[in-house]
């Protein structure tokens, strides 16, 4: 068993115009003034890493890591969710997701899709620079629109799409193996990853890449109205990152898991701050801590009620109530006593 690392906060739903979190000191700051241990970077705000730099300068690294320990901070992950997700884009998503990417690309999809994988190799190097083993990120989507088709989706086209899919992942996750950094896909509902059978397709299509691994947050799992505790039973080999994230689902006789179209605050399933929602979060980190999962508690806050600042605040309290002391002792090691091979024949009657 692994004592689970944490509390770590994602700082990316934070970020603001506005002092403490405009700079990357204020953020660490204020991360660490609420109690946390760790914090997990998003690569796409430059003022809290220039990814570039990051990838081509071990000093630029070294200066960053030691500027972040200064705060009794430790970098958890480096994320490229949106870079993530440019990898595959659907063209009905093209429009919506330019704003991802440099606006020079805005247009050219195929000019985005090749930045965007060149962007999330260098994550990968800058990682490998930081002495991090894991990468969060997104797979992006090439099927998603057909996740309940009508007309009825041809045979064929869901292997042909996660066939591409690897395809494009496979130079990303080959650099990676090199690095020594294992990549760990959120399993999201928008994502071709957005399950278990998902996650299993990719897997395969990849030939079992070992560089293929989960970022496993239940909140996704609770708005598929999946059984996110059994998904640790099934793939906890695979969890090398952890999203502590509350959610809740509450079906009408108007609305279900799509949503009807409404706000995140009108949905049957939404986003709570840790504690309001109806994840078991005692079970999940007994359990993740149970096989022995080397992760961080990172704490991701999109809450439709809340604010983000007392989200943050009550956050770290949560997840340091939540870790568990891995135990090295059995409870009744007390009552032992040495016992060579005659005395167990002896119990036996042999």
């Amino acid at each position: 068993m692994k004592t689970i690392k944490g509390p770590a906060v994602f700082l990316a739903q934070f970020v603001d115009n506005q002092p403490p979190f405009n700079t990357l000191d204020g953020m660490c700051k204020w991360a660490s003034d609420l109690g946390y241990k760790g914090i997990q970077i998003p690569t796409w705000e430059s003022f809290l890493i220039d990814l570039d730099k990051a990838a081509e300068s071990q000093d630029y690294c070294d200066e960053l890591k030691g500027k972040v320990n200064s705060y009794g901070l430790e970098i958890t992950e480096l994320s490229t969710h949106l870079q993530g997700q440019l990898v595959a884009v659907h063209p009905a998503y093209d429009i919506m997701f330019d704003n991802f990417a440099p606006e020079a690309l805005h247009g050219k999809p195929k000019e985005r899709t090749k930045w965007a994988i060149e962007t999330v190799k260098k994550a990968a190097t800058a990682s490998r620079r930081l002495g991090l083993k894991a990468h969060a990120t997104f797979s992006g989507s090439l099927l998603w629109h057909t996740a309940h088709p009508w007309p009825q989706r041809p045979a064929g086209l869901v292997e042909m799409g996660f066939e591409e899919l690897a395809n494009r992942w496979m130079p990303i996750l080959n650099h990676f193996d090199e690095e020594g950094v294992d990549v760990c896909y959120e399993i999201h509902p928008g994502e071709d990853l957005h399950d278990g059978d998902t996650f299993e397709r990719f897997l395969e299509a990849t030939g079992n890449h070992k560089r293929v691994n989960i970022l496993y947050d239940p909140s996704h799992f609770v708005l598929q109205q999946l059984d996110y505790i059994t998904y640790i039973d099934h793939y906890h080999e695979f969890i090398k990152s952890f999203h502590v994230k509350d959610s809740e689902f509450n079906p009408t006789g108007k609305k279900g898991a799509f949503g009807g179209y409404n706000d995140w605050g009108d949905r049957a399933g939404r986003y709570r701050s840790l504690g309001d929602g109806q994840i078991d979060f005692k079970t999940i980190f007994s359990k993740l801590t149970q096989y022995g999962c080397d992760v961080w508690a990172v704490m991701e806050w999109e809450c439709c009620i809340k604010s983000p600042e007392q989200g943050a605040r009550e956050g770290a309290k949560f997840i340091q109530d939540h870790i568990i002391e891995a135990t090295t002792k059995t409870f009744d090691d007390f009552a032992g006593a040495d016992i060579d091979e005659q005395k167990l024949k002896n119990i036996l009657g042999l």
